[in-house]
């Protein structure tokens, strides 16, 4: 699945990948490919600048380390991060629902979805 695909849903899924715990930014992109069975393979080119933005955001924090002789960024959701996560989980239920009423084939129209 390309980057484009999620146009509007990559800082709800980042959001909802830190939510499970401190990850750094590899692992994040991993969480990701593991989670989608491999459908979201996403380039750091994609993952970094959204974590800077979130970050900017107050939605996660982030910390510097030395694993193995290597510096790494962890990142962390914050309260406000949390909070923006329910936001992001309230809005896609909607939105699903309401595009579902038009593509799920098994629902006639009409009815509630």
């Amino acid at each position: 699945m390309k980057a484009q695909a999620l146009h509007g849903h990559l800082d709800a899924l980042l959001l909802a990948v830190l939510e499970q715990g401190s990850l750094h930014g590899y692992a994040i992109i991993e969480s990701l490919r593991n989670r989608s069975d491999g459908q979201l393979d996403l380039p750091t080119g994609t993952i970094y600048p959204a974590l800077r933005r979130l970050e900017r955001a107050g939605h996660v924090a982030s910390s510097w380390s030395t694993v193995n002789g290597r510096e790494r960024r962890t990142y962390r959701l914050t309260d406000a991060g949390r909070q923006a996560l329910a936001g992001e989980r309230s809005g896609w239920r909607e939105f699903s629902s309401t595009v579902g009423r038009f593509l799920d084939a098994d629902i006639p129209p009409g009815a509630p979805a």
